[in-house]
């Protein structure tokens, strides 16, 4: 069913809700789904409603204009996405595959409502996995000592895709601090850890050394501190001393492909609302 999602945050008051809600009934909007919530505080407010498109008598864009009005009043900030416009995303990855054939597989079998438009890889090896699937495969090797000019190459590959979306598929390479803001709210990571626990390289190993009793995977938007992006999506697994680092990164891997398919579906179906450093997640 096509739909329209009305995304709104705001400074809290009394009545967003019942002159929202009006709005929408005076244009004959049906309501097939609707959440909001209000941080305390931050005094803020959040909203997202789907609305069956062909309830609307207007053209869309004449909607858009008729609500901007209502918008000023109360100070929303707000998006209407058309559910029939798939968001164009790009997955990029290193050596690990699981994340990556995951999220392919999903795409594949139509659970995640989206176009993936191309596969950026420093390494070769995942070419052939990825052109079964019909998708294009780019390989961009990052030297240690030009990285720089690698990061550029994907810039542009990124703008050429008229990329909504891009997804850390278990790369394993920093986004630049110029990259986090050019594309802030569009780079969504996996770390193998349970944030803000064990950031950096080889959570698993520091999550072994510390006798942890469970671990985890984090789902969330890059920016330019390291691990310390909106967490979107968490996943854990208990564990146990008897679990070597090789059992910690086996039974994690399972938690990764879950946090990181449920968040970036969310993140496609504009349930995800960034409120600070934290998100608001209508799922």
């Amino acid at each position: 069913m096509k739909s329209y999602r009305l995304v709104i945050d705001c400074p809290d008051r009394v009545g967003i809700v019942a002159a929202v809600s009006g709005f929408l009934a005076e244009q004959g909007a049906n309501i097939v789904e609707s959440n909001h919530h209000t941080d305390k505080q931050a005094n803020w407010f959040f909203m997202r409603n789907e609305i069956h498109a062909d309830s609307i008598k207007m053209p869309l864009e004449q909607f858009k204009q008729t609500f901007a009005e209502l918008a000023n009043r109360f100070e929303l900030n707000w998006k209407l996405v058309d559910s029939s416009k798939k968001q164009n995303v790009i997955l990029m990855a290193s050596r690990e595959s699981h994340c990556l054939a995951d999220l392919l597989h999903r795409w594949h079998s139509g659970e995640l409502d989206c176009n993936i438009v191309a596969v950026i890889a420093n390494h070769e090896h995942l070419r052939q996995m990825v052109q079964w699937h019909g998708i294009p495969y780019h390989y961009v090797p990052f030297p240690k000592d030009n990285k720089q000019a690698a990061f550029d190459e994907v810039r542009e590959l990124i703008l050429s895709y008229e990329t909504d979306s891009i997804v850390l598929a278990r790369f394993m390479q920093i986004f630049p601090d110029s990259l986090c803001k050019e594309f802030a709210g569009q780079v969504i990571n996996i770390h193998h850890s349970f944030l803000p626990s064990f950031i950096g390289a080889k959570p698993y190993h520091q999550a072994h050394a510390r006798g942890v009793k469970l671990i985890g995977a984090t789902c969330h938007y890059v920016t330019g501190d390291l691990d310390a992006g909106p967490i979107i999506d968490q996943e854990i697994i208990r564990i146990s001393h008897r679990d070597s680092v090789d059992d910690m990164v086996r039974k994690g891997k399972e938690c990764e492909k879950q946090a990181l398919a449920r968040g970036l579906r969310n993140h496609i179906e504009d349930r995800v609302i960034i409120n600070g450093n934290k998100t608001v997640v209508f799922d």
